[in-house]
């Protein structure tokens, strides 16, 4: 049986671009297998589940097949299978996001009216 390691089958399964990104995510955490945090050598088996958090987006998978090279998104949905109550949890917390409206954009860097009015509130406090 193949043996392949987590950072490997994820940028594999085209969960993330690059195998550092996903070795990034797994070592920041946003990657669990069978509830445990995991190191990015650790070796998959079939039918393990993972947790995987992308941006506002977590996901529950179970792998159904193991693969080391990256290949194209039809053969990648193939390595795995998302479990029904994963798409259900994503799509409500999506339809509250929305329903919520979308988070206030910053205009970004304040400009000189702002700056002044920001020194005028630090001086008064």
């Amino acid at each position: 049986m193949p043996k392949v390691r987590v950072d490997k089958w994820l940028w594999a399964a085209r969960f993330f671009k690059t195998r550092a990104k996903s070795r990034q995510a797994i070592d920041g955490g946003k990657v669990h297998v069978n509830g445990q945090r995991i190191k990015p050598s650790k070796e998959l088996m079939l039918k393990d589940q993972l947790k995987i958090r992308q941006g506002w987006d977590e996901k529950i998978i179970v792998v159904k097949a193991l693969s080391d090279q990256r290949k194209g998104a039809p053969e990648a949905q193939l390595l795995y299978e998302e479990t029904a109550e994963s798409i259900a949890k994503r799509e409500a917390t999506a339809e509250q996001r929305r329903a919520a409206g979308q988070h206030i954009a910053s205009k970004g860097r304040p400009d000189k009216r702002d700056r002044r009015r920001i020194h005028e509130f630090l001086n008064k406090n």
